[in-house]
């Protein structure tokens, strides 16, 4: 097993047949305990979106992986340059797997 320090001294252990899940959908829910985080992953002409991972978390859990998340993105950026997000209010599935505009064509006679 791989072992990887965390800030605060604790480590981390990762099996060895630990297999990573690729999302690119997630629905957040909570309880007055819990935020709840289901990861799908949405791919073009598949019918159904199975979860794939459910992660449970403490509100003050919550809380602490949001300014982990922030925090890690602003250094991203910073390295790497700005997240362009998709533009209109079709939410994110609707950006990612809309048709091409006619602008976006690759050959411009199309």
């Amino acid at each position: 097993m791989t072992t990887k320090p965390l800030p605060a001294g604790l480590q981390m252990e990762l099996p060895p047949d630990l297999e990573p899940i690729y999302s690119n959908i997630a629905r957040i829910s909570h309880t007055p305990s819990d935020f709840i985080l289901d990861f799908a992953r949405v791919l073009p002409g598949q019918a159904a979106n199975k979860v794939l991972t459910r992660l449970v978390m403490s509100p003050i859990g919550a809380k602490l992986f949001i300014r982990a998340l922030g925090e890690n993105l602003a250094r991203y950026e910073a390295h790497f340059g700005e997240i362009m997000l998709p533009q209109g209010d079709s939410g994110l599935a609707g950006g990612l797997f809309r048709r091409p505009q006619p602008n976006e064509t690759s050959d411009p006679g199309e």
